[in-house]
């Protein structure tokens, strides 16, 4: 049976381009992904000392709205993102839990100063999804450059990855689901 993923949109957020994540992310991770709506305190996580919410604290919060343990939840958010020993991330998942998170705040094109790019904030919201539902079903990050699971320092390292596992990364999911065939 494979594992449902909810992706709980939090507090209203709700991108015209938010089905779009929901197919893309079912594609390739070859589960039943579902839109969900979720409101979380988000105010209660906010780092005033940097200007950011903590992700740690959020995704504890997230798992307060989990009850299914055959599924997996995905929060996605616009905010600003960091941990402790980090000065920001895109995202933070439970490594084989239930639980993850990702944040589109630095995955806009306008956050660098560069014209709006909406398909490429898909495509990166995507690949974000995928490699944070990966570390929940298990996976590290990969060595290999084009791997989903290959971690992302920059933006620019999104970019040139893919949305999809390496053959290794494959290999390591233990799901028992057809699976789309790999592209570059």
């Amino acid at each position: 049976m494979a594992t449902r993923i909810n992706l709980g949109f939090l507090n209203g957020y709700a991108p015209s381009w938010a089905e779009r994540i929901v197919q893309g992310s079912a594609l390739v991770l070859g589960h039943p992904v579902d839109a969900v709506d979720l409101e979380m305190d988000l105010p209660r996580y906010y780092s005033a000392d940097r200007g950011q919410y903590n992700a740690t604290l959020i995704l504890a919060g997230l798992l307060r709205h989990h009850s299914d343990p055959d599924s997996k939840i995905v929060g996605i958010t616009r905010v600003d993102l960091f941990i402790p020993v980090l000065t920001f991330v895109f995202g933070q998942a439970q490594l084989d839990g239930p639980g993850a998170l990702v944040s589109t705040h630095r995955l806009r094109s306008e956050y660098y100063g560069l014209p709006r790019d909406r398909e490429r904030l898909v495509e990166r919201t995507i690949k974000e999804v995928v490699h944070e539902v990966g570390h929940s079903f298990g996976l590290v990050h990969c060595p290999d450059y084009n791997c989903v699971m290959h971690a992302a320092t920059y933006v620019e390292d999104v970019d040139l990855k893919s949305s999809r596992f390496c053959p290794s990364c494959e290999a390591q999911l233990q799901v028992d689901v057809p699976r789309p065939p790999q592209t570059a």
